[in-house]
């Protein structure tokens, strides 16, 4: 399954106790500035200043959500943390925290674990300065499994909701769009055996060979400061772009009854990538007509009269996007 390290001593899941295990962990999970009480307890304790928190979790699942003939523990504890630091941001809030809980088969060594810790540390210290691993669990599982649970402080500002656009409010996106997708069409297209499986002897070369797009599917980079940029700038609506521009913006258009209408020319130069593809882990935010546009962000539409999504003022009625109860096809790869 690719889950095992280079450690001459093999020391695996099985073998070693949970807390054997957690005590060569802990050492390498990032801390949080706002603990007050960390790991080690039946629960942490956060300092929250604002007196309210935002919280989001979500789970990545071997198959549908990640390869491990195209992962390795490092890439998979980034993606982890990635995805759910970006959904803090959406809210507008500052990443202070996170829960993980990991299911792992038996022969998992620890030091591939060791490796996900690795992957949790950089993405916080690179994407969310401050936040860090509070606490979590491991258990076993056939199919590996991570479920992160992620916190955030609004410093005393509304949150940001999918509901707040107003008609005539301009539409703009921060980070690459359709960049994850088109890394997963190359790996499914050339890093893959005759029968269609993930080969993990051709996916050095893939990647090799397509290093932005495929490094963008599996250590995705969301702009995590923006979102509390966006707050301060007045955004009227955010979220996360998890699951592709056109699926994304038409939630932002149903929850605040209006309708989006995007302009192709502004989505770079593979427009059908961009709107249908997924996991670009970017943010998608309305702002009031006139605002300065803070951070990475960049127009890419306006906020109209009427419902649903338009695409160069014509409806978009295309699919595309992710979601996992219409692709994932039962294949074990």
């Amino acid at each position: 399954m690719g889950i095992s390290g280079s450690d001459p001593s093999g020391l695996t899941l099985g073998e070693a106790s949970e807390r054997e295990a957690l005590r060569r962990i802990f050492p390498r999970l990032p801390e949080s500035s706002a603990t007050l009480v960390g790991p080690g307890d039946d629960a942490a304790v956060l300092a929250a200043p604002d007196g309210r928190f935002v919280v989001t979790t979500d789970m990545m699942v071997h198959g549908p959500d990640f390869r491990l003939a195209w992962s390795g523990p490092v890439d998979l504890g980034w993606k982890a943390a990635a995805t759910n630091l970006s959904d803090v941001a959406a809210m507008g809030a500052v990443p202070t925290a996170l829960v993980v809980a990991i299911a792992a088969p038996p022969e998992t060594t620890v030091e591939w674990l060791e490796g996900v810790a690795d992957g949790f540390r950089l993405a916080c210290e690179t994407l969310a300065p401050g936040c860090g691993v509070v606490g979590g669990d491991l258990s076993v599982s056939a199919t590996l499994t991570f479920a992160v649970t992620a916190f955030g402080d609004l410093e005393g500002r509304a949150p940001v909701l999918r509901s707040g656009a107003r008609p005539g409010d301009v539409v703009a996106v921060s980070g690459a769009l359709g960049q994850a997708a088109s890394g997963l069409r190359h790996l499914f297209a050339e890093a893959v055996d005759a029968t269609g499986e993930p080969d993990p002897e051709r996916f050095a070369g893939v990647a090799a060979a397509h290093p932005e797009s495929v490094g963008a599917q599996l250590r995705p980079t969301p702009p995590i400061a923006d979102g509390p940029l966006a707050a301060l700038a007045g955004a009227t609506a955010m979220l996360d772009l998890s699951d592709g521009l056109a699926l994304d913006a038409r939630r932002v258009a149903e929850a605040s009854g209006v309708a989006v209408d995007l302009d192709s020319s502004a989505l770079g130069p593979d427009a059908r990538t961009a709107l249908t593809g997924g996991e670009d882990h970017g943010l998608f935010a309305a702002f009031p007509a006139g605002t300065s546009l803070p951070g990475g962000f960049r127009a890419v539409g306006t906020v109209r009269e009427g419902t649903g999504l338009l695409v160069d003022g014509v409806p978009f009625d295309e699919r595309g996007g992710w979601d996992p109860y219409l692709e994932w096809d039962g294949g074990s790869g």
